[in-house]
């Protein structure tokens, strides 16, 4: 899969695969072959982090 390049736009992508389709950062990362670290470095450039309690990126 193709992630939008916009940090906000990949924040709003990856947080409803999370809601929708994935129990875990690492369940999303293996299903759709992603870098776990590109994704979160990506995301806590912005500012946000993923919390495995909600299983979402604030």
């Amino acid at each position: 899969m193709s992630l939008p390049n916009d940090p906000i736009m990949l924040l709003s992508v990856v947080n409803t695969m999370l809601r929708d389709r994935y129990h875990s950062l690492d369940a999303l990362c293996d299903g759709e072959n992603l870098a776990r670290s590109t994704l979160e470095y990506r995301l806590a450039a912005v500012g946000y982090e993923y919390m495995s309690e909600i299983n979402q990126f604030r």
